[in-house]
């Protein structure tokens, strides 16, 4: 017999019949329903039991497409914004609640198009709300690019002093590594390695040690810089990522943001504002640049896939 609130498949019985899709940006997982009125309680161990990849549908996280005003941090961004009538309710694999994902923003987006609840024609524009505040999505050719908004320094008198504000032990690294914490919505530490094979090396299987750790956890970027490190006027960097809450992921959109925005800091004045990142799934594109608020925001450009439908039994 089942668990009490399990069905016979071993999923939450609140979630039967319910219609789920499985998509991902650059090898970066998800499991999405559309909840429009708000109705759906969702646990974490319910997210936990479906993102289970050997007894559930398996993804790095779970979004849930909900109404803003049927939210309350969605009713509060629609004061501002009413124009963000769609809500990402975005879950790691953990079950454990995120600001952000820039992949999923992405597949969110692609989702709402899918299933028609919006329209999107390529060049317009769609404005979603996430706990990080609202992003706007703008269909291109290549898949979407999302404005992440503006990105920080989470330590910045440090990190201007020193370029550093973390120390990093990873398994596989013989020794600690300087960080340099990065927000971008949600906290980001990215470490700096030398070649390749010392990425490769890197066992992100275990989540590394950061110190000092962000208030609430930190995801960690090992970055290897391209020599020569511009190519026509593009930065070029490798990533590899683990992920708070969920472990190593093929990709993290965020975490690429993250990546070039530290490894432009370190390279100085001269850095361009463009850079293509290399993930274990794939390239994403990053660019640096001045918005309507004077602020610099980043965007974050990349795929967006669909692969398949299901409803949970």
């Amino acid at each position: 017999m089942p668990e009490s609130g399990l069905s016979a498949s071993g999923l939450p019985a609140s979630l039967a019949g319910l219609a789920f899709t499985k998509g991902h940006g650059t090898g970066n997982d998800f499991v999405l329903i559309a909840d429009p009125g708000g109705e759906r309680v969702l646990t974490a161990a319910d997210v936990a039991a479906v993102c289970d990849r050997h007894r559930g549908i398996g993804a790095d996280g779970f979004i849930r497409a909900v109404r803003s005003a049927r939210l309350p941090e969605g009713q509060a961004l629609l004061q501002s914004d009413p124009g963000a009538e769609w809500f990402m309710d975005y879950y790691n694999s953990d079950g454990s609640v995120s600001e952000m994902c820039g992949n999923g923003v992405r597949v969110f987006a692609h989702f709402l198009l899918t299933e028609g609840l919006v329209q999107l024609a390529e060049g317009e524009t769609l404005t979603i709300g996430t706990r990080a505040g609202t992003k706007t999505v703008t269909r291109v050719e290549s898949g979407y690019a999302v404005d992440m908004g503006p990105w920080e320094f989470i330590h910045p008198d440090h990190a201007a002093a020193k370029a550093m504000d973390a120390v990093v032990n990873a398994d596989g690294l013989e020794v600690p590594r300087p960080g340099l914490s990065v927000s971008m919505g949600n906290p980001h530490t990215v470490v700096a390695l030398a070649e390749l094979a010392e990425l490769a090396a890197t066992n992100l299987t275990v989540a590394p040690s950061v110190q000092p750790e962000p208030e609430n956890g930190t995801n960690v970027e090992f970055v290897v810089p391209a020599d020569p490190l511009v190519v026509d006027g593009v930065g070029l960097v490798t990533m590899r990522v683990h992920e708070r809450g969920v472990g190593e992921t093929l990709s993290c959109g965020t975490g690429a943001c993250a990546a070039a925005a530290a490894t432009r800091f370190w390279a100085g004045r001269d850095a361009p504002n463009e850079w293509a990142v290399t993930v274990p799934g794939g390239v994403v594109g990053v660019r640096f640049l001045t918005a309507e608020d004077g602020r610099e925001h980043v965007e974050l450009s990349g795929p967006a896939v669909l692969v398949a439908r299901g409803a949970f039994l």
